[in-house]
């Protein structure tokens, strides 16, 4: 019988707080604060602050893909909208790039709840205020399925 999963064990390490400013893409403004202090296994422990647009996108029925399932069409919000939350995984891949798999949830002035994969052309309004965590003893690969024909987390133990 075959695992359930897939897992590797470590432990917390390092821990970087960051601060985005007025206009700074979310997706890219994460991706700079990893590649600055090389966190290339991690998870967001945090993220709130306020969004003036956003992109995201949601799983949804792709009968080209193999499993049937992948993230559909790029929604737009072009409004100010209350980041609430996020939380994600930094992996790597095999040439050692930094990938980011992160969600968001958001609600909007009526308190309308919105979440979705988070996209580029996702934009701060005020702050967006990040912790990252890294984690050490775990290679988290970011790796192409091919019997699911989607990019998937393989951790690793190192």
């Amino acid at each position: 019988m075959s695992e359930e999963f897939n897992a590797a064990q470590g432990r917390m390490g390092r821990v970087v707080v960051i601060r985005l400013k007025p206009g700074t893409d979310l997706l890219g403004g994460i991706q700079a604060a990893c590649e600055r202090y090389q966190i290339h296994n991690g998870v967001v422990i945090s993220a709130i602050g306020s969004l003036k647009k956003v992109r995201f996108c949601d799983v949804e029925a792709l009968p080209d893909k193999k499993c049937g399932y992948g993230y559909g069409k790029i929604l737009a919000l072009d409004e100010t909208i209350e980041l609430t939350g996020a939380g994600g995984v930094i992996c790597s891949d095999a040439d050692q790039n930094i990938n980011l798999h992160i969600h968001i949830s958001m609600s909007d002035k009526n308190g309308k709840a919105y979440g979705g994969h988070l996209v580029e052309g996702t934009e701060v309004l005020m702050t967006a205020d990040i912790v990252l965590g890294e984690i050490e003893g775990v290679s988290m690969l970011r790796e192409y399925d091919e019997e699911m024909d989607v990019w998937l987390l393989n951790p690793v133990q190192k």
